[in-house]
């Protein structure tokens, strides 16, 4: 049987990887996709989606018991097992729907991880198969912490697959995931602690701000233990015992269950790189601000595998498969990678949010500024909901009046960020804002008081 050959192979059935076939497909070209899990990425299948419905549930928990005594009567009990098959609703047919579209559009599906035999040949379910260009769109996946048991620790994956959930856990790592997760868990009534090599939660995020919701989660009755690595895992009777390293220390801790939450790496170790002159470091694969390998022009990398110094979000997928594809499809050079200000949230609740720099950031970056900052519980969308955690922090640029960064921390920072981001992207001076007329009361109409 001859070698297949194809005008266009694709490594990876997410966001990226599907946006740019699709492109492919409606220019002419002959694609090829594959992928060695479920079809349609991590994001919809185990990953953002199934994750904000269980989000949803306990903000719907949350709410009724800050209304607690402010009329209403009686808390609502969650079904995690109701709560589970409502999340399955979401996630089942996505594999089946993805391969589906795919194929109806003409395009050969592989059931595996491609690894490359030389810079435009792939080995892929034993055939050898050949394309004029590769993009590789295989996404992150979960950091392997080196340490005696981490075959009893769990991951992201199985969070979301708990057919019931324990006593107990302890999430490795106080990041998104970690964050998030530890949210949603100690809502349903477990007894949660977090564990970080860090001084405090979530480091990408504004300080004072990640503080705040720290002493919240503390309310909530989640446990954090700082400057700590775990060093071991064993499986006991019935719990696990971990074993940390806290400041010089030895220290003990017991949980039923144990989650790997330590972050995540670039999904390149199966793909055989250097057998097609890809370079790549620990954050992905080199390319440049054509989203084109540094060293195999034959090559293109997209969403979070690939190393363009953005943020790992599903919105900067869908940009650089976009980019991607029209360099594919127009020329190598036809459009550089441009990624506007993009917003980044923690689900938990309250919500953190920010865009655009911190202080630090606008400092190294030369900018005279003006920083907004303030603890507002006592501001009307709080104090209506019988919340107790609201704060924000702006920093605006004194030349221009333009906004240079946004944080957020309260019921409705998600959606409330995006006021900025708008502003941002359109160039829109604090003056201009101001005299701007939004819906009252509502958390939007609150940013012209942050600036």
């Amino acid at each position: 049987m001859g070698i297949e050959h194809y005008d266009l192979f694709i490594i990876g059935t997410g966001n990226a990887g599907k946006h740019v076939a699709y492109d492919a497909v409606d220019a002419g070209l002959r694609v090829a996709i594959a992928d060695n899990r479920e079809y349609g990425g991590t994001c919809a299948n185990r990953g953002c989606d199934p994750k904000k419905v269980l989000v949803g549930i306990t903000e719907v928990l949350e709410r009724s018991i800050d209304m607690q005594g402010k009329g209403v009567c009686d808390l609502p009990r969650i079904d995690w097992k109701d709560l589970m098959a409502f999340k399955k609703t979401f996630t089942e047919a996505v594999p089946f729907t993805t391969e589906r579209k795919l194929e109806d559009l003409g395009i050969k599906l592989y059931h595996q991880s491609p690894k490359f035999l030389g810079e435009n040949t792939l080995s892929v379910e034993g055939k050898t198969v050949t394309a004029d260009k590769i993009v590789i769109a295989t996404g992150n996946i979960p950091l392997e912490l080196k340490i005696p048991g981490r075959e009893h620790l769990l991951i992201s994956d199985d969070f979301l697959e708990l057919e019931e959930l324990p006593e107990s856990m302890i999430f490795i790592g106080a990041g998104y995931i970690g964050m998030e997760f530890a949210h949603i868990a100690a809502r349903c009534g477990v007894d949660v602690t977090l564990v970080d090599v860090n001084e405090r939660i979530l480091s990408n995020f504004d300080e004072g701000l990640a503080l705040y919701l720290q002493e919240n989660s503390e309310q909530l009755g989640i446990k954090f233990i700082f400057n700590a690595r775990a060093v071991g895992v064993e499986k006991l009777r019935k719990n696990h015992r971990v074993t940390l390293q806290v400041d010089g220390k030895e220290q003990e801790i017991k949980a039923e269950l144990v989650f790997n939450t330590a972050g995540r790496v670039p999904a390149v170790a199966d793909l055989d790189l250097e057998k097609g002159n890809v370079s790549y470091t620990p954050k992905g694969v080199t390319v440049n601000e054509y989203t084109q390998s540094t060293t195999n022009p034959n090559v293109y990398a997209c969403g979070d595998v690939a190393n363009t110094g953005e943020l790992p979000l599903t919105p900067i997928a869908h940009q650089e498969a976009r980019i991607t594809a029209k360099n594919i499809l127009k020329g190598e050079n036809y459009m550089k990678l441009d990624v506007p200000p993009t917003p980044s949230v923690v689900f938990t609740q309250p919500q953190l949010a920010m865009v655009g720099m911190n202080e630090k950031q606008a400092r190294e970056a030369g900018y005279d500024f003006v920083v907004n900052e303030q603890n507002v519980p006592d501001w009307y969308n709080s104090k209506r909901m019988n919340q107790n955690c609201y704060a924000y922090k702006t920093l605006v640029d004194k030349e221009t009046g333009y906004i240079l960064g946004a944080h957020i921390l309260s019921w409705d920072a998600a959606e409330t960020i995006n006021m900025f981001v708008m502003a941002m992207c359109g160039r829109l001076d604090v003056n201009t804002l101001k005299g701007m007329v939004f819906t009252y009361p509502s958390w939007a109409s609150d940013i012209k008081s942050m600036i």
